[in-house]
């Protein structure tokens, strides 16, 4: 089944062109990545399709029977409702029969038909549809993305709950479609795999940005790249995109070759010509120039880069015992680390947690509740935290630069000198961005000049808080470079799983009750050992019990049942009678449903489900005592 058609889309901010006549469409059960650099029209593109902006030219066509869930990056909220009822609403029906149920339940009465017949139609509907759960599969899906403020008004929330409160009421409407914009933004790696896991075994369709590559690479089943103003569509996964475009940079590659010995032969040609031919051959000359621009690349100097060698001494950082505690609840207690050049160390764990507390003390910016801290005195630390607020909208992209520095230093050969246009170059800023002004450049190309200024200082300590946010993979693959050379001391927050394992040796694990544990390797690394620790506690735990049972040395041959087995034969058949009364008490209460609300309902059911277990467990009793009796009369 079609899902949409897209037909000669366009679309331009001011003077910018986004994309330029591109056509296609999508197909039930496909999940579909975009891909493309900052400011290349991903978030404009998805919301021309879910019908929120306009495109400029070009049509949107939707079967009729499809039903879709738009997730924004940053999500905004014009109701004034609490989480749980907000997530509930993502089904819509069955939250409003549990509203009329709860509320008629309170005036039901036997003598008004109306009201009687309103509530059993109530009742069944949420019968039919299984809607008694739905507070439960809410809060069930709020807790697995780190949010447990059920009744907090969703205009009160934090961005980064705002995200998770969105995203849980997109999940729990299971639409024909589901638009995702950086799903994966403000969870940590558990939530993010949570939502991995769910989103792979998503049978209807999915269109969604993110720059975590794993995540990408796991769900993905076709990816769409907006390059250049046009899109280019590739099958299956991040991987296979990979492959693809490999290939294909291969083929460009030997038809440039092929380009530059035809520029070579036709320049030749036109140096022997006479000035009197040039007049003659105009049009042969015209085709040089275009023959010369298909052939021009922007070709970075090779430059031997080795970052954060400057002189560091024999202290970096010193952490000793160091504790903190926020509005009474312990973030860590009793941490030491003793930081030494080269270290490069990822620190995860859950939200709200304490990584960025931890980054703030270690830099020196914020102050511990117990230890001390001690940092060197040739120490220069770079710390990035997603803020834009030291920019000015009428500097230009270079003078910006150029205010923290000329050039860096690297310390090696002739080409020792990393300049502002060469970081600006490495950091995909073209140099005909070099002098566009601030207030031209989107929020993505904001966040990365702000890094790119950060790295301009050269410093030899990096702290880096969620640096992957809001990149493009472009721009990831850009700070990878940079960080493969970078020298020095690096502590990176993350939840990029593909960037940790890319770039860290050692984690720091918030692993609950202020413990931060350390384990050595990258992200890979750390859940391979924590599966292993998990197995080792199974193992050991089965050894223990198999130790407490106590095996008899001596078989002891039995005529009969015991006194104790023969007393629970007796009571068994008197305990399961007893156990079918009550279910058929509580039965016909909901049956009749009189007095009662939705919750009170749900908790009846689950008493049921109980009762039916109890029963279970006691008829198989009842069968092997019977077995058991039957034998000693053979």
């Amino acid at each position: 089944m079609t899902i949409f058609s897209c037909s000669e889309l366009s679309k331009s901010f001011s003077d910018k062109i986004l994309f330029d006549k591109i056509s296609f469409g999508m197909e039930s059960g496909e999940r579909i990545g975009i891909i493309g650099k900052n400011g290349a029209g991903k978030t404009t593109l998805m919301k021309i399709v879910a019908g929120i902006v306009s495109s400029d030219s070009g049509s949107v066509v939707f079967n009729n029977n499809v039903r879709w869930e738009f997730l924004d990056q940053n999500p905004y909220f014009d109701s004034y409702d609490i989480a749980l009822d907000y997530v509930m609403k993502g089904k819509k029906e069955i939250f409003e029969y549990l509203e009329i149920y709860k509320n008629l339940s309170k005036k039901i009465d036997k003598n008004d038909l109306e009201i009687n017949k309103q509530f059993e139609t109530a009742g069944h509907f949420l019968d039919l549809h299984n809607g008694w759960t739905l507070e439960n599969d809410a809060k069930k899906i709020l807790n697995t993305l780190g949010f447990d403020e059920y009744l907090s008004s969703v205009n009160e929330l934090s961005g980064g709950m705002k995200k998770r409160v969105a995203l849980a009421r997109a999940l729990i409407s299971n639409p024909e479609l589901l638009i995702l914009d950086e799903p994966t933004n403000h969870l940590d790696a558990d939530s993010v795999q949570w939502l991995q896991d769910r989103l792979m075994g998503f049978n209807n369709s999915l269109l969604f940005v993110t720059h975590d590559r794993y995540f990408l690479d796991a769900v993905s089943t076709k990816i769409f790249e907006l390059e250049n103003k046009k899109i280019f569509i590739y099958n299956g996964n991040y991987e296979k995109y990979l492959e693809q475009k490999e290939n294909f940079a291969a083929t460009q590659e030997s038809t440039i070759n092929h380009l530059r010995t035809k520029l070579r032969m036709e320049l030749a040609w036109l140096q022997k010509g006479a000035k009197a031919r040039r007049t003659k051959a105009k049009s042969r000359i015209d085709w040089i120039k275009v023959l010369a621009e298909d052939t021009k690349t922007i070709k970075e100097k090779d430059i031997k880069i080795e970052l954060g060698k400057t002189f560091i001494g024999s202290r970096v950082i010193d952490a000793h015992n160091i504790s903190k505690s926020i509005d009474g609840k312990k973030l860590f207690e009793n941490f030491t680390y003793i930081a030494t050049p080269g270290d490069r160390i990822g620190i995860i764990g859950p939200n709200g947690c304490g990584k960025s507390t931890l980054l703030n003390i270690l830099s020196g910016n914020d102050i511990s509740d117990t230890g001390t801290l001690k940092i060197g005195n040739s120490i220069k630390i770079g710390y990035y935290r997603q803020d834009t607020s030291d920019l000015i909208d009428n500097q230009t992209v270079i003078s910006s630069l150029r205010e923290i520095a000329e050039y860096i230093d690297v310390g090696l050969g002739r080409d020792r000198y990393l300049s502002t246009r060469d970081l600006l170059n490495k950091f995909l800023f073209p140099p005909n961005m070099h002098g566009a002004f601030i207030e031209t450049l989107s929020g993505g190309e904001k966040k990365r000049l702000a890094l790119v200024r950060l790295l301009m200082g050269n410093p030899n300590v990096l702290l880096l808080d969620e640096p992957t946010n809001d990149f493009d993979l472009q721009t990831l693959n850009a700070l990878e470079e940079y960080l493969d050379n970078f020298y020095g001391t690096l502590l990176v927050v993350s939840h990029d799983r593909s960037f940790l394992d890319r770039i860290v040796t050692k984690i720091f694990s918030f692993d609950g009750n202020g413990i931060i544990k350390e384990y050595p390797g990258n992200y890979t690394d750390y859940l391979s050992t924590k599966e292993n620790i998990q197995k080792q506690k199974s193992n050991d735990n089965f050894e223990s019990q198999k130790k407490q049972i106590s095996p008899s040395p001596k078989p002891i041959i039995r005529k009969k049942l015991s006194y104790k087995e023969q007393k629970e034969y007796e009571n068994i058949e008197i305990e399961i009678n007893k156990l079918e009364q009550e279910k058929n008490i509580i039965s016909t209460q909901i049956a009749n449903s009189i007095g009662l609300d939705y919750k009170q309902i749900e908790n009846l059911s689950q008493e049921i489900a109980k009762i039916d277990e109890n029963i279970e467990l006691l008829t198989l009793r009842w069968l092997e005592l019977t077995e058991l009796a039957e034998s000693f009369n053979e």
